[in-house]
């Protein structure tokens, strides 16, 4: 099995900081491991109704990491303060 490169993250996550880069690197992480860390992400739910058990190991450890940035990203979305008013 391949671990996971940085290439392999950017395209899988598209293009983050290289901290999270190497967050994710130091899993140890392959690319199968990425990918289902994913599919978790984007809907859990036909997973579970296939029966499958839910993410652990390194790839739950990838499932904390991209909620994080998720999380991360929808605060950087989010205005700061009130919305500037025209007088």
């Amino acid at each position: 099995m391949t671990r996971v490169t940085r290439d392999d993250v950017i395209k899988s996550v598209g293009v983050v900081d290289d901290v999270t880069i190497a967050r994710i690197i130091g899993t140890g992480a392959t690319v199968d491991e990425l990918a289902e860390a994913r599919a978790w992400l984007a809907n859990d739910e036909p997973l579970m109704n296939e029966g499958r058990p839910l993410a652990h190991g390194r790839a739950r450890d990838l499932v904390d990491i991209l909620t994080e940035l998720e999380a991360n990203e929808e605060d950087e979305a989010d205005p700061v303060g009130p919305p500037d008013s025209e007088a």
